[in-house]
């Protein structure tokens, strides 16, 4: 919105300084980080009166501290995200860049799946929710749409793979596929890691932050050829939206600290889970996605891994999954679980961000 009024204005004087990307990425964090905080106890004021007293229903067979700790906490804080982001993204962004539309598209159509489940669960007080094949269906649908206008829009349906120079597979259709696979699978996945106070936020934070700067690189032809990597014109904008996406959750993580005032719920995780997705579909970095959110495709894995040994041999190679919940019954608190789990995807980013030199 503001850069179409500076757009109008010629871009002259002050106006000028909302040409950069840069600097309305910091304007976007700060914004969406502004309406969090504020809007943040109000909102879970509201939440609370909403669910009453029981809150997100807490797992019987989980960690016993739960049902004690976790009890009454309000769900359906992703809202509080959602909606800090896309006004901070809405106020910053090019309205004329599809890139940003279609993350904002899979964001808030996963934050809607989410949404209904979060309700449905609240209401009936159970674990169940939505059926998890309707659930698939409606991510595969929005993901797919997504994935498929992308193709459409760049003309290009090929697979980069990391550390090759611009080199990559031409799919062709099964490319729509392989990325809304990659999209519905990332928000599940976030929606997995999200079991513990802040567990899932800040490695949501890290995973944007480094998404950000590979779309600001793949934006400019200039970085990208330097680096080998496949140019994609206007990404560059993404940053904004990416910006937007760690000022809502850092505003959110104020609340979400342990102990939690708040949860996000699938409402949250699923929808950013999408939006990390997303982002890495438009700049063509898939694969390298699976490096920097790599702590949650290690949570999705001991899920896996869990349900076959149990289904195969009746044994659990975890003592619980997904694998927070296994370190949890290995006697780590879990403030110890969530710091050292950040560590581990703050290393991971930087693995991802190593890719983009080893060319």
């Amino acid at each position: 919105m503001i850069y179409v009024l500076a757009d109008l204005a010629g871009f002259e004087g002050f106006s000028n300084l909302f040409r950069y990307i840069t600097f309305r990425s910091g304007a976007a964090l700060i914004t969406a980080l502004a309406i969090a905080l504020i809007a943040g106890p109000r909102f879970i004021i509201w939440l609370r009166k909403m669910q009453g007293k029981e809150g997100q229903p807490i797992r019987e067979d989980g960690p016993a501290s739960h049902l004690i700790t976790k009890r009454g906490t309000p769900t359906m804080g992703g809202l509080l995200i959602l909606i800090s982001m896309t006004l901070s993204t809405l106020l910053w962004m090019d309205l004329g860049n599809g890139y940003t539309w279609a993350c904002l598209f899979v964001t808030l159509g996963f934050g809607a799946i989410g949404f209904m489940d979060d309700y449905d669960k609240v209401t009936k007080r159970s674990h169940k929710g939505v059926s998890g094949r309707i659930r698939l269906l409606m991510e595969f649908a929005i993901a797919g749409a997504a994935c498929a206008w992308v193709v459409w829009y760049t003309g290009d349906s090929t697979l980069y793979l990391p550390l090759l120079k611009d080199g990559g597979l031409a799919l062709g259709l099964f490319y729509i596929a392989f990325a809304s696979f990659i999209i519905a699978g990332f928000g599940n996945a976030v929606n997995l890691t999200d079991g513990l106070d802040g567990l899932a936020t800040m490695p949501v934070i890290i995973a944007a932050l480094t998404l950000g700067v590979i779309a600001y690189l793949a934006g400019n032809i200039k970085f990208a050829d330097y680096l080998g990597i496949h140019h994609v014109a206007g990404s560059g904008e993404l940053a904004i939206f990416t910006a937007a996406v760690i000022g809502a959750c850092l505003g959110f993580l104020w609340y979400n600290a342990p102990p939690a005032a708040v949860f996000m719920g699938d409402t949250g995780s699923l929808a950013l889970g999408g939006a990390l997705g997303m982002i890495a579909v438009i700049t063509r970095h898939e694969i390298v996605l699976l490096l920097i959110g790599g702590l949650f495709v290690l949570e999705t894995v001991s899920v896996i891994v869990q349900v076959v040994s149990f289904k195969t041999t009746g044994k659990r190679v975890f003592k619980m999954a997904p694998i927070h919940h296994h370190f949890e019954h290995l006697g780590w608190s879990e403030s110890t679980v969530v710091i050292r789990f950040w560590i581990v995807a703050i290393v991971l980013a930087l693995a991802g961000l190593a890719t983009l030199k080893l060319r």
